[in-house]
């Protein structure tokens, strides 16, 4: 057995070593994807020479949330396992409160908790406002059923009796409609001066009533014919 003072150097120098080996496995456990464990690695216990074996392998339900920090990040976390004793370390490693605690307690954490709740808070307070406006649309979606099955029906009836009229007015009023109405009036003319000059004929009327008569149709007529030939005679281009 040593003496005191000799114990107390070797227990000095072993938890150096220890603080060593601590600080190079955080900076890998924290700041890499990968797990480390070591089966034969083993920590000082108390000052007497025994030692304990300590798996270094994090908790299997701890997040794997921390292998995309950035390095001023991980400089952080580093730094605030440097200040911790040996127990403290080896409490991380093996209790899963512990090791939750320290995450929670970590500032990345802490914002990421904060904009994960602000989001989860809006998210809730749209759902509610959308909810509360859930009966407005019900009674907005059957007065649509209403101006859809009533009103929507007497305007489209209008609207197709309107179509109807304007075809029935393009009709009318096309070219080949306007050749062809002018036609009959021609030919119309035409019978009605015959039936005056056979009334003539047959001395049913003088001739002074005759001519004044049938000056007018025929003058009617050719009006008539001159536009007849005047729709249908090309309009020649100009060069």
């Amino acid at each position: 057995m040593l003496p005191n003072g000799s114990s107390a150097s070797a227990w000095s120098s072993q938890e150096q070593q220890a603080q060593s080996r601590l600080h190079q496995i955080s900076t890998d456990s924290w700041c890499s994807p990968s797990v480390v464990s070591s089966p034969s690695s083993s920590l000082p216990g108390a000052p007497g020479g025994s030692s304990s074996s300590v798996n270094m392998t994090r908790p299997t339900d701890r997040p794997n949330s921390l292998s995309n920090v950035s390095p001023v990040e991980a400089a952080g976390i580093i730094a605030l396992l440097e200040g911790k004793s040996v127990d403290e370390l080896r409490k991380l490693l093996s209790d899963k409160n512990s090791y939750q605690n320290l995450l929670l307690s970590l500032e990345p954490v802490k914002t990421h908790n904060r904009v994960r709740d602000e989001l989860r808070n809006e998210t809730l307070q749209l759902a509610r406002d959308n909810l509360e406006k859930e009966p407005l649309i019900v009674e907005l979606r059957n007065q649509c059923r209403i101006i859809r099955t009533t009103e929507l029906a007497a305007a489209q009836e209008k609207l197709h009796e309107l179509e109807r009229k304007k075809e029935d007015a393009l009709k009318f009023y096309s070219p080949s409609s306007l050749v062809h109405r002018l036609q009959e009036a021609m030919n119309e003319t035409e019978d009605e001066s015959e039936a005056l000059h056979r009334q003539l004929l047959d001395r049913e009327l003088d001739i002074t009533a005759f001519v004044q008569k049938y000056k007018k149709m025929r003058l009617t007529y050719h009006k008539r014919a001159l536009t007849h030939l005047a729709m249908q005679t090309p309009v020649p281009s100009r060069a």
